[in-house]
């Protein structure tokens, strides 16, 4: 209907078929429209009219606005300042409930400028909720429970051979096993790593994809992960991988980039403190991988897991994962640097499927023993 009504009226405001029409003839549309607009997007066209250098308006423009699409030049056009927003900011609306309280909140920690912080707020729903981090994180507490109470141990549990010889744990020995590369995700070390990962997964995770969608976090979340897995085969030849941290590190790396990168823009309270913090906490989780791979404090079988996938978590989160951060309802594929990143991953993933198939062989590496 939104869309029949602005082609209708589009026609007779540009008869000759150019795709503009003059800031006049727009303001009178927009100050006598007959439309039910939410106050965001009533917002935003009346940005689109205010100081338009050429004095006109693109129709593409306008139904990428009314679709819930805002063109990377109509946000620059904001973000420069020649584009200005007439309501108050979102920090002094009151009389909002719980669950708007909550979206504020989470407005305020994800994203860099008050017009995309108003955006969101007003564009909000549940429909998709946010259920990925949620399930990622429950399935892997009940993994861990179940490993737990089987092996009637809740810290090192890789030092158990039972642990080892779960189909879920990638081990060199097992990398043709395709879904490993994945399923290592779901097991962990111990308590402390689970902790830490959940912790992180619904502090983060879940805000992020609340406000970038499922589709882009999963997606942010999964490459961190298999790119962890790959990276230790290739590194780290003789070392088995457990745990989430190469998805998680992609996700916090992805959000920490982001809010250096916007440092004047974000407005979460105590960001250098919090900063501070979250760097502190990955860095000593990346010291204890490190001391568990190289001086394990109990004798066992084999090498003990790789801390390499922490590391590639975060390269991905720094190059892939900034970028889907700083498109928040952006089109990631109108963007060059989009394709660049995603060529370079493929790449990536080639040349380690080629080096998982002939690369121990010919340089002769022994393998510890299957568990």
């Amino acid at each position: 209907t939104v869309h029949l009504y602005i082609t209708v009226v589009y026609g007779l405001l540009d008869p000759d078929n150019t795709g503009f029409i003059a800031v006049e003839n727009f303001t009178s549309l927009v100050e006598h429209h007959e439309l039910q607009l939410d106050p965001s997007k009533l917002d935003m066209l009346f940005a689109l009219v205010q100081s338009n250098e050429d004095g006109q308006v693109c129709y593409q423009e306008l139904i990428e606005l009314m679709s819930s699409k805002r063109s990377s030049s109509f946000r620059r056009a904001i973000a420069n300042g020649r584009r200005t927003l007439q309501r108050e900011i979102l920090l002094d609306e009151t009389g909002l409930g719980v669950y708007k309280r909550f979206v504020r909140y989470v407005a305020y920690e994800i994203l860099p400028c008050e017009t995309d912080r108003r955006w969101y707020f007003h564009q909000n729903s549940l429909c998709p909720p946010p259920v990925f981090m949620a399930i990622i994180t429950i399935i892997q507490i009940v993994v861990f429970m179940c490993y737990g109470i089987m092996l009637n141990k809740w810290v090192l549990q890789t030092y158990q051979p039972d642990f080892m010889k779960s189909s879920l744990v990638y081990h060199p020995r097992h990398r043709l096993q395709v879904w490993r590369f994945f399923s290592y995700m779901f097991m962990h070390v111990g308590l402390e790593q689970l902790g830490f990962n959940a912790l992180l997964q619904l502090m983060i995770g879940v805000p992020l994809e609340m406000v970038h969608g499922i589709l882009r976090i999963s997606l942010l979340y999964m490459a961190g992960v298999v790119a962890g897995s790959l990276t230790v085969s290739i590194t780290d030849m003789r070392a088995p991988v457990v745990g989430g941290s190469g998805g998680v590190y992609a996700l916090c790396s992805a959000h920490l980039a982001n809010v250096v990168m916007n440092w004047a823009g974000m407005r979460c309270p105590y960001k250098l403190l919090r900063m501070i913090l979250a760097l502190v906490c990955m860095s000593s989780e990346v010291g204890r991988a490190v001391w568990l791979r190289f001086s394990p404090p109990l004798p066992s079988s084999g090498p003990q897991p790789s801390f390499m996938a922490h590391l590639a978590g975060a390269v991905v989160g720094i190059s892939m994962g900034l970028l889907i951060l700083r498109s928040y309802e952006e089109s990631l594929q109108k963007q060059c640097s989009w394709w660049v990143i995603l060529f370079s991953f493929i790449t990536f993933l080639l040349f380690a499927i080629f080096w998982n198939i002939f690369a121990y062989e010919l340089l002769g590496v022994q393998l510890p023993p299957a568990p």
